[in-house]
């Protein structure tokens, strides 16, 4: 198919003006970045600059005419009209939306024209005012309306020799199973540096010049960062994955390290899904055509769960269970070394606070024990001797006798925190093959409970 098209009736925003929400509306579709710096922004009956004005003096016209406010909250009517991919110009797109929205009002309604390249697929915004241009009436959004829209657009196209959507019945149609998967920001970053990488720069201020070219702006500091356009916030090089680190990239521009391209992984499908408790569902209300669902679903789910089990090699319910319970001790008793590395991480971070503190704040304190513990020196230094105060006694709560160096703490810090995020793939592995498990026991259990269900109501028969 060629052109899908959608009619949509703009309303007014709660706590903004009518004049406000038309200006986000028309700007939106004229932004200089989606239509090529305006070079596909065409209009009718007004000035694609200034159309918002001129849809709120038509606005005004009305209420003169009529000698009444508009009562309804819809200021202007869009058409959205997206086109194949490589099967039209920006250009020719352009003068199909003009001779839609034309033809659609009849000339009758201002409107505006613009044409986005930003994306594969070509498209065209239409925003036409509610208002017709004399100020009598206004815009009736007829049944059907959506319908019209697509027929007068598929007429246009195959007036332009272009394809149109075929109408198939409904069993004929294909359903769409497979989405193309979604890259993020940090993904096309990869990406870029990837492509950067390759070009082998001299440094790495070169390195982040060629990122500026391709419209990142760069924060140069103690930990280098990067945004793309439309990004609210920066993206950190060591926050990218291993290869990526600003210590790494400099190594490989340096030709100390070879670099590995970003290779994304896709999310494991899991392998199968619970099976449904039919019974509690049919006591909550459930028909009988979701008994017929839920039946054929379970069967699937447990025939996975059969298959499951041959390759991990379990052949009774005891093993199952003693499996399963064996994983979920070892995930929990990884989840506890975590979270007691996560402890000692706080408790280093806030002695280190008091240690750098107490420090500091020593010889006013000596000064203020010197001067007989003077109110007119407490006061002059309430903030310093508050900070030793507290500092002495987080010491006294730990049982300290003599206080760690920073140099010690710091290296403790690294160590916890290295051994920390080696710990996580091991985790993840855990809690995955617990899950699994635990699930393959609920539905062995929940299968065999249904099947002496059913046999106990055959023999009562």
């Amino acid at each position: 198919m060629l052109a899908a098209t959608r009619l949509i009736a703009l309303h007014k925003n709660k706590g903004m003006t009518v004049a406000a929400c038309l200006k986000n509306r028309t700007d939106y579709i004229e932004n200089p970045d989606k239509t090529e710096q305006g070079q596909y922004v065409s209009s009718y009956a007004c000035s694609a600059l200034t159309a918002d004005e001129e849809f709120m003096l038509t606005k005004r016209q009305y209420d003169f005419v009529n000698g009444r406010r508009q009562k309804s909250d819809v200021i202007a009517y869009q058409i959205r009209q997206s086109f194949r991919p490589g099967e039209i110009t920006a250009e020719e797109a352009n003068k199909v939306g003009y001779e839609l929205a034309m033809r659609f009002t009849k000339g009758k309604h201002a409107f505006v024209v613009a044409t986005h390249t930003d994306r594969q697929h070509i498209h065209n915004h239409v925003i036409f005012n509610s208002t017709a241009l004399d100020g009598t009436k206004k815009f009736r959004d007829f049944f059907f309306s959506a319908l019209a829209v697509q027929r007068l657009s598929d007429l246009i196209c195959l007036e332009h020799q272009l394809s149109v959507i075929e109408k198939k019945p409904y069993r004929e149609r294909q359903k769409r199973v497979l989405y193309p998967p979604k890259e993020s920001n940090r993904d096309r970053l990869c990406g870029i540096i990837d492509t950067i990488l390759a070009e082998k720069p001299k440094d790495f201020e070169l390195f982040l010049q060629k990122l500026e070219q391709q419209g990142y702006e760069a924060k140069r500091g103690k930990h280098t960062a990067v945004k793309g356009k439309g990004q609210k916030r920066f993206i950190r090089f060591r926050t990218l994955g291993t290869g990526y680190s600003e210590e790494e990239i400099k190594a490989v521009l340096e030709g100390k390290a070879k670099h590995q391209p970003y290779q994304r992984k896709l999310p494991k499908e899991q392998t199968f899904q619970l099976l449904v408790d039919i019974q509690g569902k049919m006591a909550e209300g459930k028909s009988v055509g979701y008994k017929r669902w839920a039946t054929k679903f379970n069967l699937k789910e447990m025939s996975k769960t059969l298959l499951f089990l041959q390759e991990q090699k379990i052949s009774s319910a005891e093993e199952l269970r003693e499996r399963a319970a064996a994983a979920t001790k070892r995930y929990h008793a990884m989840g506890d070394s975590i979270k007691a590395a996560e402890t000692r991480l706080a408790e280093i971070a806030v002695l280190k606070t008091h240690i750098i503190n107490y420090a500091k704040t020593r010889p006013i304190y000596d000064a203020y024990r010197k001067s007989g513990y003077s109110k007119k020196f407490l006061e002059a230094h309430r903030e310093e001797i508050t900070l030793h105060k507290a500092a002495k006694a987080a010491f006294d709560e730990a049982g300290l006798q003599k206080l760690p160096k920073v140099k010690e703490l710091d290296a403790e810090f690294a160590e916890l925190l290295t051994k920390k995020k080696a710990s996580y793939p091991d985790y993840r592995k855990a809690r995955n093959e617990m899950q699994e498990l635990v699930r393959a026991q609920k539905n062995v259990e929940r299968f065999f409970a249904e099947e002496k269900d059913t046999t106990e109501k055959t023999q009562t028969r």
